[in-house]
């Protein structure tokens, strides 16, 4: 059986557009930014981040074409090559429904160098699809896939479609389906998942999309995060997992990780609430990386209330931004 991806923190990183200041600036379709994309890429293993997925909700694969795609996997894993990180974790996404496209893009990822595929469930006809239906899904693009994949399970993006716990330990099984990534608040999935007697969890890593819940689902089993917030606080949820995986904390270690955790997840508000544009956002001004609204049409224009919603972030950003400075 093909190997998850280690356990630890990833980030789901946003693409990168080239600025409207720049001349070869289209309003329609802004070209790419790799070499920001890159400088996001280091800075984040810089910071202990333990990986990447490139091209996931976050990095608007929905929005690329298949060549643009090939060009951000690429320039990522040479980017990595390059600063001798050999090696590095990366996660390409697909969030394509025709399974042939599927397999194609994730024909195309290995071929870029990365190792492992993130698979957003089919949404479309998420009213009238059944669990064996999903399972014989995936099953077709694990067995045509040239490299492991994973489930994920974002029902925000994908018009709320259910996968329930039973789903996952049947896919489980299958020797090129390797892990999942949980993009949802409900904690009792996380441990039916997580925590399942009817699932190798040395063989099926289960990753929560949210930081703001790591330490109670670390509890529950869980591999690690593939967190936004990471995406601009890298140092501050690397620490909130290392605190989380100890068996044994001492008493101060407790209370550190338990407060650490709650300034990661109000943080993590910005993301619930504005999504891929509150990430760009946070991005920008924190790390000082692309347009504050550096997205793709149909999303434009930031955050909606600009600086004045911005304000109403400082405190929580800056307790958190505190903590990341001081590591």
């Amino acid at each position: 059986m093909a190997a998850p991806p280690p356990a630890g923190v990833y980030v789901p990183v946003p693409t990168f557009f080239t600025s409207k200041k720049a001349a070869n600036y289209n309003a329609i379709a802004a070209p790419l930014d790799l070499e920001t994309q890159a400088a996001h890429s280091l800075h984040l293993a810089k910071s202990g981040i333990t990986g990447l997925v490139v091209l996931g909700s976050t990095g608007e694969a929905v929005h690329l074409t298949n060549k643009e795609r090939f060009e951000v996997l690429s320039s990522v894993r040479k980017a990595y090559d390059n600063a001798g990180y050999k090696d590095y974790p990366i996660i390409a996404g697909t969030a394509a429904q025709n399974i042939e496209e599927v397999v194609d893009q994730l024909r195309s990822a290995k071929e870029a160098g990365c190792q492992w595929g993130l698979c957003l469930v089919p949404g479309y006809f998420a009213g009238a699809s059944t669990q064996d239906g999903i399972i014989q899904w995936f099953t077709a693009v694990a067995d045509q896939s040239p490299i492991p994949v994973m489930v994920y399970h974002y029902p925000g993006v994908s018009n709320n479609v259910r996968v329930v716990p039973s789903t996952y330990a049947t896919l489980s099984k299958h020797p090129n389906i390797v892990g999942c990534k949980l993009s949802h608040g409900d904690v009792s999935y996380h441990a039916q998942i997580g925590a399942s007697p009817k699932i190798d969890h040395t063989k099926f890593h289960t990753f929560t999309g949210l930081g703001q819940q790591l330490l109670p689902v670390i509890a529950l089993g869980c591999a690690g995060t593939i967190d936004g917030t990471a995406g601009f606080f890298p140092k501050s949820v690397v620490h909130l997992y290392r605190l989380s995986v100890k068996n044994q904390p001492t008493d101060e270690e407790v209370k550190e990780r338990r407060l650490l955790q709650y300034k990661v997840s109000s943080v993590e508000e910005i993301v619930v609430k504005f999504g891929t544009v509150g990430i760009k956002e946070a991005v920008s001004r924190i790390l000082g990386m692309g347009d504050r609204d550096g997205t793709r049409l149909p999303l434009a224009g930031g955050i909606p209330g600009g600086d004045k919603e911005w304000e109403s972030w400082k405190e929580v950003i800056g307790d958190l931004d505190a903590v990341e400075k001081s590591l």
